[in-house]
């Protein structure tokens, strides 16, 4: 039989009729790393669990975390077409998603609601459909170590308070990392996430506003 050439990254996960002729515009220049997730058919993906997700956050490897090969396709068209449109990711988190007038906090961190927005994770990683995944945003910083790029004792103490006070008393599973500042998206604001498992939606509306989170609003690439 003759063997048959690998599909080209760009191509994969897309049904055939509607193939483009050429890479698009949004997946040139990507990172080696988005290649070749894009470039995995989604059947060959397996879902994170609820176990396996605590684990990653437990020995702080959030690094491991991937989204689904056709969802990281999406982002990356839905991230292009924003910056064509806003100026910046930043612009659109801020003036859309986040409709902040100015970044300034009018109190000491986690000490005024006005100064916090907890909103879904628009594009969330492929992990079981029963965890749900937030971003607390806040106007103010959150200290980093310098040096390693993690949180300091002082903010991760800070933190987990807001997070225990916040989501303990709802929700029986729960856990929170901030990403490393080299594998965060939006730089400037300040943001850490939070993953609930099995969380009353009723709870969640309250928490979020009625939030949708954007994968939910945009059609397919």
């Amino acid at each position: 039989m003759p063997h048959e050439e690998p599909l080209p990254f760009w191509l994969v996960n897309v049904p055939h009729d509607q193939w483009p002729a050429e890479c698009p515009e949004f997946l040139k220049d990507i990172s080696e790393k988005d290649e070749q997730i894009i470039g995995t058919p989604d059947s060959q993906y397996t879902l994170l669990h609820w176990d396996e997700v605590r684990e990653l956050v437990r020995i702080d490897r959030v690094d491991k975390f991937r989204r689904k090969p056709s969802e990281l396709r999406r982002y990356r068209q839905f991230t292009h077409r924003l910056v064509k449109e806003h100026g910046s990711i930043m612009n659109f988190m801020l003036n859309v998603r986040l409709q902040w007038q100015d970044m300034k906090p009018t109190g000491a961190p986690f000490q005024d609601e006005s100064d916090i927005k907890i909103l879904y994770n628009d594009w969330p990683y492929g992990i079981d459909p029963e965890i749900v995944h937030l971003v607390v945003w806040t106007k103010f910083e959150l200290e980093d170590d310098p040096h390693t790029g993690l949180c300091t004792a002082e903010s991760k103490e800070e933190i987990e308070a807001y997070v225990q006070r916040t989501f303990g008393p709802r929700v029986k599973e729960y856990c929170w990392f901030k990403n490393w500042k080299s594998l965060k998206s939006v730089h400037a604001v300040e943001h850490f996430h939070v993953m609930l498992y099995r969380p009353d939606k009723e709870f969640l509306a309250d928490l979020t506003g009625g939030d949708v989170p954007m994968t939910e609003r945009v059609g397919s690439a």
